[in-house]
């Protein structure tokens, strides 16, 4: 290790015990998290092959020590089981400085003994050599034209079928990829390609590196016959295209747009972009997408020339996690909504930015009616989950379309300038970190002065659905509007929100008025000056509700 990069190392261990000693009271999700424990890179030098599946790996893995005493090193390696039809990996030696280490691999479960207890900001280097045909998380066969290609697909925890990693969001680190291959193949991975070199076998070495610490996760690699497109450069970064050769012409049609205006609404509103590239990638590993950091997957039936609307907004949703899942990764996967339901909302407010308010909200009644199916079939599902137990039910369309609704309910209590200012300082402060829920309370509360527990309470760590009933008349004698509104929710859930009363008159001239609905029965009388033709409950789509409102008669 060169003096330089150990420097370099040291600063980020030192930030990284710094942050860590702030996560000591977040919620837990069940996995063994080792505080005391930083991967700071790994160098994965990976050898594929076109007359077999198994794949062989030496991975060179930099820990940075934050605390003293651990005699252990835990990795996650899926090893080979009858129970995976004999596939996973075999580690064959794992070694420190040239010296041989002691391991156990089972359970999925690589135990490394450590030949001291480790000291605080000790930095040490490990090299651990293992094959074996993946049964998951790099995904090797055919392509739909029949050519063989190699991609990964390691949300949300597979990476440990074909990576000796610890697979957990909470552990971000920088990666290499050196990858040895067929020479007909083109490779792509996260990063900046700092090396391609053909070999005398009729085999090229790959080197791609990442030098932005993300998840394990977002870890990619893309091996095929691809055909590529430097399509433009945001910011002085290159915007990539890389699709089966096939769909050379319909792909790189496809991908040429929205990418870059993306990149900079994002840019602009939030913060800078993190990493050194944007490559939009067809792959067979993934139904939809898949935002790894800088190299972004998506479903090999994505590429149809012509640009149509679905893949349209999956590709402005996969870029939007750039900012959050992947720059601002939630802690632990209790807290998932901090990368999906960001990423979806962020998806509709690029929308309105370039396409409308139209399109804003038919995005957000399509997100309702989401949210209520889910609602009909799991009354009992809260946000937030409470120690997570099976990765299966990590996502839901809750923790996507209630996650977006929750923030644009924020923006609505905020305001949309106070909302902005928030999202910025949250972005710049946990940027390349990692966060939980509180943490952006925080931020939030912070910059708008207010207490937001209730908001958070209400709408994150409970379940529950909001339906209110009611109508509205007046008074001509004296000139009052009357409202009357009830809390209909037979699941024992009560909120309190502001809504907006929009009245409208003859003359087409409206007024907008505040209420706050804190009971399960609210009761409004509203001084104007002429009699409404209408009043209109929610009338600008702020609040995540289904309503009964009518005028009485």
């Amino acid at each position: 290790m060169t003096l330089i990069k150990n420097k370099i190392y040291q600063i980020f261990c030192l930030i990284t015990i710094i942050f860590f000693s702030n996560k000591a009271l977040a919620l837990n999700d069940n996995y063994p998290k080792n505080p005391k424990i930083d991967a700071v890179n790994y160098v994965f030098n990976i050898e594929l092959s076109d007359k077999s599946d198994e794949i062989t790996c030496e991975v060179i893995i930099d820990i940075c020590f934050l605390g003293s005493g651990v005699e252990i090193l835990r990795l996650d390696l899926i090893n080979v089981s009858s129970k995976l039809e004999n596939k996973g990996m075999v580690v064959s030696e794992v070694s420190s400085n040239g010296n041989m280490l002691s391991f156990s691999h089972k359970n999925d479960e690589l135990l490394i003994n450590l030949p001291k207890p480790s000291k605080t900001n000790q930095f040490s280097n490990y090299k651990i050599r293992y094959k074996g045909i993946p049964q998951s998380g790099l995904i090797i066969g055919k392509n739909k034209y029949g050519d063989r290609t190699f991609f990964s697909d390691n949300w949300p925890n597979l990476s440990r079928h074909w990576l000796a990693t610890i697979d957990h969001p909470y552990d971000k680190a920088m990666c290499e990829f050196v990858v040895t291959a067929p020479d007909h193949y083109q490779i792509v991975s996260n990063g900046l390609k700092i090396e391609e070199t053909n070999l005398n076998n009729d085999k090229r070495i790959t080197h791609w590196k990442q030098s932005v610490p993300i998840a394990s996760w977002l870890f990619v690699l893309g091996v095929a016959d691809f055909a590529v497109q430097y399509v433009d450069e945001f910011d002085g970064k290159s915007i990539q295209t890389w699709v089966f050769k096939q769909d050379r012409d319909a792909g790189f049609y496809d991908f040429a747009e929205p990418t870059k205006e993306v990149l900079k609404f994002y840019s602009d509103y939030i913060g800078p972009f993190s990493y050194e590239k944007l490559a939009n990638i067809q792959s067979n590993s993934v139904s939809g997408g898949m935002e790894a950091a800088s190299a972004i997957l998506y479903s090999d039936k994505s590429v149809v020339g012509d640009r149509n609307e679905r893949w349209r907004n999956v590709v402005i949703h996969e870029i939007a996690h750039q900012w959050f899942g992947n720059a601002v990764t939630e802690y632990d996967w209790d807290d998932i909504w901090l990368s999906e339901g960001f990423a979806t909302y962020f998806t509709l407010l690029f929308i309105e930015h370039q396409y409308g308010r139209e399109d804003f909200i038919m995005g957000l009644k399509s997100s309702q009616k989401r949210v209520d199916t889910f609602y009909d079939k799991n009354p009992n599902y809260r946000i937030v989950h409470d120690n997570l137990k099976d990765m299966k039910n990590v996502t839901s369309s809750q923790t996507y379309q209630k996650g977006s609704w929750i923030l644009h309910m924020l923006r609505g209590v905020l305001g949309t300038e106070t909302f902005w200012k928030g999202i910025r300082i949250y972005y710049n402060k946990y940027r390349d970190l990692n966060v939980t829920t509180d943490d952006f309370k925080r931020v939030m509360e912070s910059v708008s002065n207010k207490d937001l527990s209730l908001f958070f309470e209400q709408w994150l760590y409970k379940p529950g659905i909001f339906k209110l009933k009611g109508n509205w008349e007046y008074d001509n004698n004296k000139n009052q509007l009357i409202i009357n509104l009830s809390q209909i929710q037979n699941d024992g859930s009560l909120f309190e929100m502001p809504i907006e009363i929009g009245i409208v008159y003859e003359n087409n001239k409206d007024q907008i008025e505040l209420i706050e609905i804190k009971t399960k029965s609210n009761y409004f009388v509203i001084d104007l000056d002429e009699e409404p033709k209408n009043v209109i409950l929610d009338p600008n789509y702020w609040v995540l509700m289904n309503k009964d409102f009518e005028k009485k008669y």
